[in-house]
Parts: structure tokens; C-alpha cells; sequence
């Protein structure tokens, strides 16, 4: 898209990203209003478009060059190409009308550099960290935009990002072992004595299956966390976090007795519109 690109154009641009590549948040964005939503899609634009990057290279360093475009964007170094870029000029006027800060930004996209190379995950306590600053950072920032600037909507989008990262982590991972990437942290696999080379060739033994079991765990623990905050933050902005019922919906379709882990089994968007609708009706969004 040029730089001669309308305000609307880069709106759709944006929307049509997120639509394509992360249904769920956008499906969130269809219960807020406009202005909020044209922030929200900006924000999940930008999370498109880094997370895109380990799909786009097939070497780290091309990735490491366009994480580095962004990086210089949030320190001001990028000024005249930024207009060019629909999800940069959203973003930007995002952070201008919100008063979004971007540190979390920042880190989210130093965080995916992880992404870039197939170095494994090491411990649950890195893996939180990785989720921290990428998952429930966005819930973070949503809700800020959701006009919730607070301690306690920090707290409630820890919960809500690590409940909800765990089930993507094991919900990728088909496609996270068919590239020989390891985002289960070795220290369950280490503990169930279950082999990295056992997760890269597909086989789902009892081990594997006795770490995913820890890793749904420690994602529900997190969910009744966040289900124990929700009340505390405004209605008006609880909406930002309606990706606990779909992270909620997700843990209770990967635990299912006999499932395989390497079978992909991905939820219909109607599915996702009707778990999020149904949420975003329930007294524990809305009262």
C-alpha cells in the first residue's frame, strides 16, 4: 500500500489482517465501539504482523532486520516510512489518542525473537515470561484502551494471557514440532521424562500426554485467578478481556480424554463468535 493510502484505507487494511490471521481477537473487536475498535485492530494488526515474521524468513537475520524496523519505530527513529506502513500509521495514532506507553510494545517484539530460532523453551518460568510479554501485554493495552488503566487490569491480563498463551502453546503444537520448535518448557518434559526428539517426531505417549496435563493445570489455576479479578475492573472494559471464555472453551477442548496432540483441530469461527457472544451477555462481564 503507498503512502498516498486514506485513514480509511489503512482502517481496513488493518481489519482485514486481523481478520484473516487472528479471528479470535478479532472477534473480540465486534463488541466495542468504533473508535475503540479502530485502536483495538491497530494494536492486533501490529501483534499480526510481528508473529508473522518466523513464517515470512527462512533465516533469523531477515527476521531480526524487521523486528528492528519496529524497535527503531518506538524509539522515534523511523519517521517519513512509518506513514507507508497501514499498520504502523494506525498504530501510532493508536498510541497518540489512547496514551498507550511503548515499552510493552517494545517488549513484545523482543520477545519474538525467540520465535526466530530453534533454541527450546527451558523452563515454565521463561515460558511465562515469553506469554507475560506478549499475550497478556496485549490484554494490558486493550484494556487501556478500554479506558482501564489500572493495577488491577494489569493483574487480571497476567492471568488472562497466561491461561490463554498455554492453550495456544499446546494448541500449536502440530505446528511448532513439524519446524522442530519447543515452546513446552524442557523442565515438564525433563520431570515426565518425555524426549524433545519423541515432541519433533509426533509420537503421543503417555509422557507427553502427563506434560500437557501439568501445562492445563497450571492454565486453569491461572484462569481462576483471572475469573476472581474480572469483578474488579469496570464493566465498560471487562469486553477486553472476553479472551478468557475463549481461552476457557480452548483448555476444555484440549483436555478431552484421547485427543491427540499432533492432530490440529482448529475451532470453526462460528464457533469462536458464539463462545465470545455468549460470554460477552454473562453477568460476569456485565455486572
Amino acid at each position: 500500500m503507498s503512502s498516498a493510502a486514506t485513514p480509511q484505507d489503512n482502517v481496513t487494511f488493518c481489519a482485514d489482517l486481523v481478520r484473516s490471521h487472528d479471528f479470535p481477537r478479532y472477534a473480540v473487536t465486534l463488541f466495542v465501539p468504533a473508535a475503540e475498535r479502530r485502536a483495538l485492530l491497530a494494536l492486533y494488526a501490529f501483534n499480526v504482523e510481528i508473529v508473522r515474521v518466523r513464517d515470512q524468513v527462512s533465516q533469523p537475520l531477515p527476521g531480526e532486520i524487521r523486528f528492528q524496523w519496529w524497535t527503531d519505530l518506538f524509539s522515534g527513529l523511523v519517521h517519513g516510512s512509518a506513514e507507508g506502513n497501514p499498520v504502523a500509521a494506525e498504530l501510532l495514532r493508536a498510541i497518540r489518542d489512547f496514551d498507550l506507553p511503548v515499552a510493552p510494545l517494545s517488549l513484545l517484539v523482543d520477545e519474538h525473537q525467540f520465535d526466530l530460532y530453534n533454541d527450546p523453551m527451558p523452563t515454565m518460568t521463561a515460558l511465562e515470561g515469553y506469554l507475560a510479554a506478549t499475550y497478556s501485554a496485549l490484554l494490558a493495552l486493550a484494556a487501556r484502551i478500554m479506558g482501564e488503566a489500572s493495577d488491577a487490569a494489569e493483574h487480571l491480563a497476567r492471568h488472562v494471557g497466561l491461561a490463554q498463551g498455554i492453550a495456544q502453546v499446546i494448541a500449536n503444537l502440530p505446528r511448532d514440532a513439524s519446524h522442530r520448535q519447543l515452546f513446552l518448557p524442557q523442565q515438564f518434559l525433563a520431570s515426565h521424562g518425555s524426549a524433545m526428539e519423541d515432541v519433533f517426531s509426533g509420537k503421543a505417549t503417555p509422557n507427553l500426554h502427563a506434560v500437557l496435563d501439568q501445562l492445563i493445570g497450571e492454565a486453569r489455576q491461572h484462569l481462576a485467578t483471572a475469573t476472581s479479578l474480572l469483578a474488579r475492573v469496570s464493566p465498560s472494559a471487562r469486553i477486553a478481556f472476553l479472551p478468557l471464555s475463549q481461552a476457557r472453551a480452548d483448555l476444555d477442548r484440549l483436555s478431552r480424554p484421547g485427543r491427540n496432540p499432533f492432530a490440529p483441530q482448529p475451532t470453526s469461527r462460528l464457533r469462536t463468535l458464539w463462545t465470545l457472544w455468549r460470554a460477552s451477555r454473562s453477568r460476569e462481564f456485565t455486572k
